[in-house]
């Protein structure tokens, strides 16, 4: 049987999942998402269908905004030859998921009508995303989230914010994020404004396509600034 590193798995997904790291693999190992076999010497190998597997769980991550534990629900039911169910179906009964909105690691389209389309309670939110009902009341208080009801923006953000309180971190140490976001929105408004003034379909396309790519361009920035600032911290 074929088999293949660590550095070899990340290799064939990286094209796929640009912000797959061989630290987010041992996570999601340590998580019990995957359980790729050892040598004698300690070194992990990956078979094909370890890989097939880890793709799953990067899919239901980025494609239908999971959390970490549904997917290991969903998993565990087709490793036991069940059908996969949606997130509630406590009686066994399928029924239809919510939409979803992808998490991936551009900006969110500022044109998508998706995230207005979804209605959730605060229970539906908690429940979609893992968080406990005092995490989602601690994340509005702290301007994290809307709602209620909650759109399909606060179920993008409930889901990022469940996978960092995940690692320790408590919604206050979030709020720099939201403090981080309104200094931005205050530098997008000073450049779109005068475009949006002009009140002609044109200059509003141009607005919303300068402030697309001040979010995914600086969400892109941000992200190579944090890492290498952090990479500088774990060779200190």
């Amino acid at each position: 049987m074929t088999t293949h590193t660590i550095g070899e798995v990340l290799n064939r997904l990286k094209d796929e999942f640009e912000d797959i790291t061989i630290s987010k693999i041992r996570f999601l190992e340590a998580e019990g998402l995957i359980s790729p076999d050892r040598t004698e010497s300690g070194y992990r190998k990956f078979t094909d269908v370890d890989v097939e597997r880890l793709r799953y769980v990067l899919r239901a991550q980025r494609d239908r905004y999971l959390p970490l534990k549904v997917i290991k629900d969903e998993l565990d039911r087709l490793d036991a030859g069940l059908p996969v169910t949606a997130p509630g179906s406590e009686d066994g009964q399928e029924r239809p998921e919510p939409t979803a909105v992808p998490v991936t690691a551009d900006a969110p389209s500022l044109t998508d009508t998706g995230p207005a389309q979804i209605h959730l309670s605060a229970e539906e939110l908690a429940e979609q995303t893992g968080l406990s009902h005092a995490d989602v009341a601690a994340l509005r208080d702290h301007g994290l989230l809307g709602g209620p009801p909650h759109d399909g923006d606060d179920l993008r953000v409930g889901t990022l914010a469940a996978e960092l309180l995940g690692t320790g971190l408590e919604a206050r140490h979030l709020r720099m994020y939201k403090q981080f976001a309104d200094r931005e929105v205050a530098v997008a408004e000073a450049l779109v404004s005068p475009l949006l003034r002009q009140r002609n379909p044109d200059s509003r396309a141009s607005a919303t396509e300068r402030a697309q790519t001040l979010a995914a361009t600086g969400g892109a920035l941000h992200r190579a600034l944090l890492t290498r600032q952090l990479r500088s911290l774990l060779r200190s």
